[in-house]
């Protein structure tokens, strides 16, 4: 995928796979700042010890956090768009936490670009299919339908 592409450019890649990320680390440390930040600190997340009787043998990360994680995916897998000044998050379509990411686990996003949509000549409506995959897990965290407004100059 090229570094950078024109919003015209980008209309054309509309149903392909436009980015993936690399691997991020979520260590317990992670964990606990998320838990401190969102006033979140159910055992799950922070107890290793109670944690480890669960059914998922451990802690896991905020269902939250993983979505968090988009934006450094996004920095880090997609193209930059000619001219903008700014990108924003408009929210999501579809979100489902499939699978608990468990602390010690490398994560990273999928992108399928979903539609692109016009709202002026400065501002584009951008939907990304986007797949949070789990390093040695056979289904992913996170699926959404993720929209971003692009702001040109």
């Amino acid at each position: 995928m090229a570094s950078e592409l024109t919003i015209d450019e980008l209309k054309g890649k509309i149903g392909e796979e436009i980015g993936v990320s690399k691997w991020f680390d979520i260590p317990q440390s992670t964990i606990d700042a998320f838990a401190d930040l969102t006033h979140d600190h159910q055992f799950i997340h922070i107890d290793p010890v109670k944690a480890k009787m669960t059914p998922f043998g451990g802690t896991i990360a905020h269902g939250f956090l993983t979505v968090s994680m988009l934006s450094a995916f996004a920095i880090d897998a997609l193209p930059a768009i000619t001219g903008r000044a700014m990108g924003v998050n408009y929210g999501f379509d579809k979100l489902r936490m499939i699978s608990p990411v468990k602390a010690g686990a490398k994560v990273r996003g999928r992108f399928v670009l979903k539609g692109l949509e016009s709202k002026n000549p400065k501002q584009h409506q951008l939907t990304y299919a986007v797949t949070v995959e789990i390093d040695g897990g056979d289904k992913p965290a996170v699926v959404a339908d993720w929209v971003t407004l692009a702001y040109l100059m």
